[in-house]
């Protein structure tokens, strides 16, 4: 083996070493869209709050609800790729969450019934 070979060799070892070790790149992993849905759900469920048109067992239904699609996020995001069939399942969650937020507003049932 020549020298000039080794060097090549050792070069393309240290490349593919560093390669390995770097982490994945976060563009994979980001989630802006369901992190904003998130944020909106949210908002509404603190508006339904102050309004009266949730109570506080409802509410608490609600954010138990929102904690879960969160904890799956979180789990999606920990491999550092989120993945279509991932985003799939995070967005059939927050479709279900929207719907009972909708349902539960409009439930005519007040905080304080007079």
């Amino acid at each position: 083996m020549t020298f000039r070979t080794l060097v090549t060799v050792f070069a393309l070892s240290a490349a593919s070493l560093a390669m390995a070790q770097a982490p994945a790149p976060a563009g994979n992993a980001s989630t802006p869209r369901i992190d904003q849905r998130e944020a909106n759900q949210q908002k509404r469920i603190d508006q339904g709050v102050a309004s009266g048109q949730l109570t506080q067992k409802e509410a608490d239904k609600l954010n138990k609800q929102q904690a879960g699609i969160q904890k799956q996020e979180d789990k999606a995001k920990a491999d550092g790729v989120v993945t279509k069939k991932e985003r799939a399942k995070l967005t059939h969650r927050q479709n279900k969450a929207d719907r009972a937020i909708t349902r539960n507003k409009h439930d005519r049932q007040k905080k304080n019934p007079a």
